[in-house]
């Protein structure tokens, strides 16, 4: 992709010609590559330092509705999906991955994540960065913070959100494993947009400060305690 922009000249070639480029452009930034792992993720995959994570549950009580799907991306066009064994939830090679501090793992709304992840996988998740919390923080001129939302506004892409509410329980479609990818593979670069808002306008250790406080309102949740605590 970076080699179609810097080495060739396509400003300067007939309208129908950029627009062919442009097609390809956008088709290399959303060919993602997508493995389905049954139960755990591979004792040999190599993942780096830094992750997207993603979960799907079939819905979003978390003491009623099992997770179902944690889907991780490198943030290099690639989504391992992980369709987990509900009748056990063991997945040590994940479980590592996710409690490992080393590891820096980025959500999106990761709230909900870590609250089925802790209540089904028995693990705390180490090493959190969030971008529903950094877009709340950064982006004071939208009141729409959704990664639909997100995902257009940085990389200029149109995602569909039309597999958001189905089952993800059973046997899984390639339309639904597209979804899953999709929910990760961007998010690595919307996270280092809005950090530079962030540090621009000196927001920056106000978002580390509320990723602090996001294991406890995991245990809030996990406790039933819904509400806002601070409300009179």
């Amino acid at each position: 992709v970076s080699f179609l922009i810097k080495k060739l000249p396509i400003w300067s070639l007939p309208p129908k010609i950029r627009q062919f480029f442009a097609f390809i452009y956008k088709y290399l930034k959303m060919n993602i590559d997508i493995k389905l792992h049954k139960n755990d993720l591979p004792d040999d995959l190599k993942l780096g330092n830094v992750i997207a994570v993603d979960g799907e549950f079939m819905g979003l009580n978390t003491r009623r509705d099992p997770l179902c799907l944690i889907q991780i991306s490198t943030g290099k066009s690639d989504a391992h999906i992980v369709q987990l064994d509900r009748s056990s939830y063991e997945a040590p090679n994940l479980v590592n991955i996710l409690n490992d501090k080393n590891i820096t793992k980025i959500f999106h709304y990761g709230r909900a994540d870590l609250a089925h992840i802790k209540y089904y996988l028995k693990t705390e998740t180490n090493n959190i960065l969030d971008t529903k919390i950094a877009s709340k923080l950064s982006r004071s001129y939208s009141d729409n913070h959704s990664l639909k939302t997100l995902i257009k506004e940085f990389i200029n892409i149109d995602i569909s959100k039309q597999f958001q509410n189905s089952d993800f329980g059973g046997d899984l479609s390639s339309a639904q494993l597209k979804y899953c990818a999709n929910d990760v593979v961007y998010l690595h670069k919307i996270h280092d947009e809005l950090n530079k808002i962030l540090v621009r306008e000196k927001r920056i250790d106000l978002y580390k400060n509320c990723l602090k406080f996001l294991k406890t309102r995991v245990e809030l949740d996990l406790a039933l305690f819904k509400d806002d605590i601070w409300s009179h």
